[in-house]
Protein backbone atom coordinates (compact mmCIF):
# COMPACT_ATOMS: atom_id res chain seq x y z
CA UNK A 1 0.00 0.00 0.00
CA UNK A 2 1.00 3.64 -0.39
CA UNK A 3 -0.89 5.59 2.41
CA UNK A 4 -2.89 5.10 5.05
CA UNK A 5 -5.10 8.36 5.40
CA UNK A 6 -6.67 9.44 8.79
CA UNK A 7 -9.75 11.86 9.12
CA UNK A 8 -10.91 11.12 5.68
CA UNK A 9 -14.23 13.04 4.98
CA UNK A 10 -15.00 11.96 0.85
CA UNK A 11 -14.35 8.78 0.92
CA UNK A 12 -17.91 7.81 2.45
CA UNK A 13 -20.25 8.55 5.21
CA UNK A 14 -18.36 10.12 8.62
CA UNK A 15 -14.95 10.23 9.53
CA UNK A 16 -13.11 7.60 7.60
CA UNK A 17 -9.20 5.77 7.38
CA UNK A 18 -8.99 5.73 3.61
CA UNK A 19 -6.46 2.51 3.20
CA UNK A 20 -4.61 3.17 -0.26
CA UNK A 21 -3.19 0.00 -2.31
CA UNK A 22 -1.33 -0.18 -5.10
CA UNK A 23 -1.70 -1.11 -8.65
CA UNK A 24 -4.17 0.05 -11.01
CA UNK A 25 -4.41 -1.36 -14.68
CA UNK A 26 -5.43 1.49 -16.19
CA UNK A 27 -3.75 4.77 -16.95
CA UNK A 28 -6.60 8.00 -16.70
CA UNK A 29 -4.88 11.04 -18.08
CA UNK A 30 -5.55 13.09 -15.60
CA UNK A 31 -4.73 10.36 -12.57
CA UNK A 32 -4.42 11.52 -9.49
CA UNK A 33 -2.51 9.11 -7.57
CA UNK A 34 -0.16 8.01 -10.02
CA UNK A 35 1.95 6.31 -7.61
CA UNK A 36 -0.18 4.00 -7.38
CA UNK A 37 -0.03 2.71 -10.78
CA UNK A 38 2.94 -0.07 -10.29
CA UNK A 39 2.18 -2.46 -7.85
CA UNK A 40 5.33 -2.43 -6.11
CA UNK A 41 7.52 0.57 -3.87
CA UNK A 42 8.64 3.43 -6.22
CA UNK A 43 11.23 6.16 -5.84
CA UNK A 44 10.35 9.56 -4.42
CA UNK A 45 12.44 12.69 -5.09
CA UNK A 46 11.75 16.36 -4.35
CA UNK A 47 13.28 18.50 -6.08
CA UNK A 48 13.17 21.52 -4.22
CA UNK A 49 14.50 19.64 -0.68
CA UNK A 50 17.08 18.94 -2.27
CA UNK A 51 20.38 20.35 -0.85
CA UNK A 52 22.48 18.84 -3.74
CA UNK A 53 24.67 17.79 -1.35
CA UNK A 54 25.27 14.46 -3.05
CA UNK A 55 25.06 12.07 -0.03
CA UNK A 56 22.45 9.85 -1.65
CA UNK A 57 25.34 9.12 -4.65
CA UNK A 58 28.09 8.13 -1.65
CA UNK A 59 25.44 6.17 0.06
CA UNK A 60 24.39 3.63 -2.96
CA UNK A 61 26.92 1.25 -3.38
CA UNK A 62 25.36 -0.35 -6.06
CA UNK A 63 26.13 2.93 -8.19
CA UNK A 64 22.30 2.73 -8.98
CA UNK A 65 22.01 6.45 -8.91
CA UNK A 66 23.86 8.30 -11.72
CA UNK A 67 24.66 11.96 -11.26
CA UNK A 68 22.06 14.43 -12.26
CA UNK A 69 19.49 12.08 -13.09
CA UNK A 70 18.67 11.89 -8.83
CA UNK A 71 16.60 8.54 -9.88
CA UNK A 72 18.12 5.06 -9.66
CA UNK A 73 18.17 2.65 -12.31
CA UNK A 74 15.50 0.47 -11.58
CA UNK A 75 17.69 -2.58 -13.29
CA UNK A 76 20.78 -1.52 -10.63
CA UNK A 77 18.75 -0.65 -7.40
CA UNK A 78 18.74 -3.32 -4.88
CA UNK A 79 15.73 -1.18 -2.83
CA UNK A 80 17.94 -1.12 0.14
CA UNK A 81 16.61 2.40 0.91
CA UNK A 82 20.06 3.75 1.66
CA UNK A 83 19.85 6.62 -0.46
CA UNK A 84 17.31 7.37 1.75
CA UNK A 85 18.29 7.21 4.91
CA UNK A 86 21.39 9.18 3.92
CA UNK A 87 19.31 12.20 2.82
CA UNK A 88 19.55 15.13 5.34
CA UNK A 89 16.83 17.42 4.23
CA UNK A 90 14.35 14.08 3.45
CA UNK A 91 14.01 15.26 -0.39
CA UNK A 92 13.84 10.87 -1.02
CA UNK A 93 10.91 8.85 0.02
CA UNK A 94 9.89 5.46 -1.08
CA UNK A 95 6.25 4.90 -2.04
CA UNK A 96 5.35 1.84 -0.97
CA UNK A 97 5.03 -0.76 1.52
CA UNK A 98 3.62 -4.70 2.08
CA UNK A 99 1.51 -4.80 5.36
CA UNK A 100 -0.34 -8.36 6.44
CA UNK A 101 -4.15 -7.74 7.07
CA UNK A 102 -3.45 -7.76 11.25
CA UNK A 103 -1.61 -5.06 11.23
CA UNK A 104 -3.75 -3.12 8.79
CA UNK A 105 -6.60 -3.86 11.15
CA UNK A 106 -4.28 -2.53 13.91
CA UNK A 107 -3.71 0.86 12.12
CA UNK A 108 -7.06 1.10 11.41
CA UNK A 109 -8.43 0.58 14.82
CA UNK A 110 -7.00 3.32 16.57
CA UNK A 111 -9.30 5.85 15.08
CA UNK A 112 -12.08 3.98 16.05
CA UNK A 113 -13.46 6.31 18.19
CA UNK A 114 -13.91 8.64 15.44
CA UNK A 115 -15.71 5.78 13.66
CA UNK A 116 -18.59 6.02 16.30
CA UNK A 117 -18.58 9.19 16.93
CA UNK A 118 -19.12 10.49 13.20
CA UNK A 119 -20.54 6.88 11.62
CA UNK A 120 -17.74 6.62 9.76
CA UNK A 121 -15.00 3.56 9.45
CA UNK A 122 -12.72 2.70 6.48
CA UNK A 123 -12.47 2.97 3.43
CA UNK A 124 -9.74 0.55 0.66
CA UNK A 125 -8.87 2.69 -2.57
CA UNK A 126 -6.18 2.91 -4.52
CA UNK A 127 -5.03 2.79 -7.68
CA UNK A 128 -7.70 -0.16 -8.04
CA UNK A 129 -8.04 -2.51 -4.48
CA UNK A 130 -9.35 -5.21 -6.79
CA UNK A 131 -5.45 -5.69 -8.37
CA UNK A 132 -4.96 -7.23 -4.72
CA UNK A 133 -8.08 -9.00 -4.18
CA UNK A 134 -7.19 -11.85 -1.57
CA UNK A 135 -5.54 -9.12 0.21
CA UNK A 136 -8.96 -6.63 -0.17
CA UNK A 137 -11.51 -9.24 0.46
CA UNK A 138 -9.20 -10.47 4.14
CA UNK A 139 -8.94 -7.18 5.21
CA UNK A 140 -12.57 -5.98 4.64
CA UNK A 141 -13.59 -9.44 6.29
CA UNK A 142 -11.68 -8.92 9.31
CA UNK A 143 -12.89 -5.14 9.31
CA UNK A 144 -16.32 -6.12 9.21
CA UNK A 145 -15.95 -8.91 11.62
CA UNK A 146 -15.43 -6.12 14.71
CA UNK A 147 -17.78 -3.97 13.61
CA UNK A 148 -16.21 -1.38 11.83
CA UNK A 149 -18.21 0.46 8.44
CA UNK A 150 -16.16 -0.68 5.29
CA UNK A 151 -16.51 1.12 2.12
CA UNK A 152 -15.31 0.09 -1.26
CA UNK A 153 -14.17 2.52 -3.70
CA UNK A 154 -13.05 0.87 -7.18
CA UNK A 155 -12.90 1.57 -10.77
CA UNK A 156 -15.33 -2.08 -11.22
CA UNK A 157 -12.59 -3.25 -13.47
CA UNK A 158 -11.42 -6.47 -12.11
CA UNK A 159 -12.50 -9.69 -12.18
CA UNK A 160 -16.42 -9.99 -11.41
CA UNK A 161 -16.45 -12.76 -8.76
CA UNK A 162 -13.46 -10.73 -6.97
CA UNK A 163 -15.28 -7.59 -6.91
CA UNK A 164 -18.67 -9.78 -5.93
CA UNK A 165 -16.75 -11.18 -2.74
CA UNK A 166 -16.22 -7.71 -1.74
CA UNK A 167 -18.83 -5.94 -2.21
CA UNK A 168 -20.68 -8.55 -0.45
CA UNK A 169 -18.21 -7.27 2.82
CA UNK A 170 -18.77 -3.72 2.48
CA UNK A 171 -21.34 -1.64 3.84
CA UNK A 172 -20.79 0.59 0.71
CA UNK A 173 -18.91 0.66 -2.09
CA UNK A 174 -18.14 3.79 -4.68
CA UNK A 175 -18.03 2.83 -7.91
CA UNK A 176 -16.84 5.50 -10.49
CA UNK A 177 -16.87 5.84 -13.97
CA UNK A 178 -15.03 7.81 -16.08
CA UNK A 179 -16.86 7.60 -19.80
CA UNK A 180 -19.54 6.06 -21.10
CA UNK A 181 -18.45 5.29 -24.71
CA UNK A 182 -16.03 2.08 -24.92
CA UNK A 183 -13.81 3.69 -27.22
CA UNK A 184 -13.31 6.96 -25.75
CA UNK A 185 -12.76 5.33 -22.51
CA UNK A 186 -10.11 3.34 -24.22
CA UNK A 187 -8.56 6.96 -25.21
CA UNK A 188 -8.54 8.42 -21.66
CA UNK A 189 -7.43 5.34 -19.63
CA UNK A 190 -6.17 3.04 -21.74
CA UNK A 191 -9.10 0.16 -21.31
CA UNK A 192 -12.21 -0.64 -22.43
CA UNK A 193 -15.28 0.14 -19.93
CA UNK A 194 -17.09 -3.00 -21.09
CA UNK A 195 -16.03 -5.52 -18.33
CA UNK A 196 -16.61 -1.85 -15.59
CA UNK A 197 -20.11 -1.83 -16.94
CA UNK A 198 -20.71 -5.04 -16.81
CA UNK A 199 -19.56 -5.17 -13.06
CA UNK A 200 -22.08 -2.62 -12.37
CA UNK A 201 -24.93 -4.50 -13.76
CA UNK A 202 -23.86 -7.78 -11.83
CA UNK A 203 -23.45 -5.24 -8.73
CA UNK A 204 -27.13 -4.06 -9.15
CA UNK A 205 -28.40 -7.35 -8.42
CA UNK A 206 -26.82 -7.75 -5.11
CA UNK A 207 -28.89 -5.91 -1.99
CA UNK A 208 -25.66 -3.36 -1.31
CA UNK A 209 -25.62 0.48 -0.87
CA UNK A 210 -23.36 2.18 -3.99
CA UNK A 211 -22.80 5.57 -4.84
CA UNK A 212 -21.88 6.22 -8.26
CA UNK A 213 -19.02 8.79 -8.86
CA UNK A 214 -17.93 10.67 -11.91
CA UNK A 215 -14.47 12.52 -11.53
CA UNK A 216 -15.61 15.86 -13.56
CA UNK A 217 -12.66 15.90 -16.28
CA UNK A 218 -13.35 19.09 -18.26
CA UNK A 219 -13.01 18.95 -21.93
CA UNK A 220 -12.89 14.93 -21.32
CA UNK A 221 -16.08 14.12 -19.80
CA UNK A 222 -18.39 17.31 -18.81
CA UNK A 223 -19.87 17.76 -21.94
CA UNK A 224 -23.84 17.59 -22.42
CA UNK A 225 -23.76 14.71 -24.62
CA UNK A 226 -21.75 12.65 -22.01
CA UNK A 227 -23.40 13.56 -18.94
CA UNK A 228 -26.94 12.87 -21.01
CA UNK A 229 -25.43 9.31 -21.70
CA UNK A 230 -24.37 8.88 -18.36
CA UNK A 231 -27.90 9.74 -17.26
CA UNK A 232 -29.91 7.41 -19.58
CA UNK A 233 -26.95 4.21 -18.28
CA UNK A 234 -28.13 4.36 -14.67
CA UNK A 235 -31.23 5.33 -15.59
CA UNK A 236 -32.17 1.81 -17.39
CA UNK A 237 -30.38 -0.11 -14.12
CA UNK A 238 -32.87 -1.65 -12.23
CA UNK A 239 -32.13 0.09 -8.59
CA UNK A 240 -31.60 3.78 -8.81
CA UNK A 241 -28.16 5.28 -6.80
CA UNK A 242 -27.20 8.62 -5.81
CA UNK A 243 -24.37 10.40 -8.22
CA UNK A 244 -21.51 12.23 -6.97
CA UNK A 245 -19.25 14.84 -8.52
CA UNK A 246 -15.73 14.78 -8.22
CA UNK A 247 -14.20 17.57 -9.52
CA UNK A 248 -10.53 17.82 -11.12
CA UNK A 249 -7.67 19.37 -9.32
CA UNK A 250 -3.91 19.16 -10.00
CA UNK A 251 -2.23 17.17 -7.38
CA UNK A 252 -1.39 14.11 -9.80
CA UNK A 253 1.16 16.75 -11.62
CA UNK A 254 3.41 16.94 -8.85
CA UNK A 255 3.27 13.52 -7.85
CA UNK A 256 4.34 12.67 -11.77
CA UNK A 257 7.39 14.81 -11.41
CA UNK A 258 8.11 13.47 -7.71
CA UNK A 259 8.14 9.90 -9.63
CA UNK A 260 10.12 10.83 -12.46
CA UNK A 261 7.33 10.03 -14.52
CA UNK A 262 6.68 12.18 -17.70
CA UNK A 263 4.77 15.26 -17.39
CA UNK A 264 0.20 14.68 -18.35
CA UNK A 265 -1.85 17.16 -20.16
CA UNK A 266 -3.52 20.09 -18.16
CA UNK A 267 -6.64 20.58 -17.24
CA UNK A 268 -8.30 23.14 -16.29
CA UNK A 269 -10.19 23.05 -12.69
CA UNK A 270 -13.77 23.24 -13.52
CA UNK A 271 -15.61 26.53 -12.82
CA UNK A 272 -18.19 25.73 -9.84
CA UNK A 273 -21.47 27.27 -11.59
CA UNK A 274 -20.12 24.69 -14.41
CA UNK A 275 -20.02 21.71 -11.71
CA UNK A 276 -23.34 22.94 -10.75
CA UNK A 277 -25.10 22.97 -14.01
CA UNK A 278 -23.71 19.16 -14.62
CA UNK A 279 -25.47 18.45 -11.29
CA UNK A 280 -28.30 19.85 -12.29
CA UNK A 281 -28.42 18.31 -15.49
CA UNK A 282 -27.91 14.87 -14.21
CA UNK A 283 -30.79 16.05 -11.77
CA UNK A 284 -33.28 15.90 -14.34
CA UNK A 285 -32.98 12.01 -14.89
CA UNK A 286 -34.42 11.99 -10.94
CA UNK A 287 -31.33 11.04 -9.29
CA UNK A 288 -29.88 12.51 -5.91
CA UNK A 289 -26.64 14.56 -7.15
CA UNK A 290 -24.15 15.34 -4.69
CA UNK A 291 -20.65 17.87 -5.55
CA UNK A 292 -17.10 16.53 -4.05
CA UNK A 293 -17.55 12.97 -1.69
CA UNK A 294 -18.44 14.50 1.07
CA UNK A 295 -21.59 13.60 2.60
CA UNK A 296 -24.28 15.96 2.83
CA UNK A 297 -24.55 17.76 6.68
CA UNK A 298 -27.80 16.24 8.06
CA UNK A 299 -28.08 19.70 9.70
CA UNK A 300 -28.41 21.61 6.28
CA UNK A 301 -31.57 22.30 4.11
CA UNK A 302 -32.79 19.19 2.60
CA UNK A 303 -32.19 19.95 -1.84
CA UNK A 304 -35.23 18.23 -3.19
CA UNK A 305 -35.18 17.03 -6.62
CA UNK A 306 -38.35 15.99 -8.28
CA UNK A 307 -39.80 15.68 -4.49
CA UNK A 308 -37.17 13.37 -3.61
CA UNK A 309 -34.60 14.17 -0.45
CA UNK A 310 -31.31 14.42 -2.46
CA UNK A 311 -29.35 13.41 0.60
CA UNK A 312 -27.61 10.07 0.69
CA UNK A 313 -28.71 7.16 2.85
CA UNK A 314 -26.30 7.24 6.05
CA UNK A 315 -25.95 3.67 7.23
Amino acid sequence: MFNIQRFCVEDGPGIRTTVFLKGCPMRCLWCHNPESQLPGPQMSYDRERCLKCGACFEACDKHAIAKGSHFPDPKVCAGCDDCVDACPNGSRQIIGEEMSVDELVDAVLRDRGFYEESGGGVTFSGGEPLSQPEFLIASLGACRRLGIHTTLDTSGYGKTPDLLKAARLADLVLYDIKHVDDARHRELTGVSNRLIIGNLRALTREPIEVWIRLPLIPGLNDDEAHLRALGELLADLPRRYPVWLLPFHRLGSQKRERLGMAAGPEFAMPAPEHIESCAELLRTYGFDVHLNGREPDRTEPVLQTHGRDARATKK
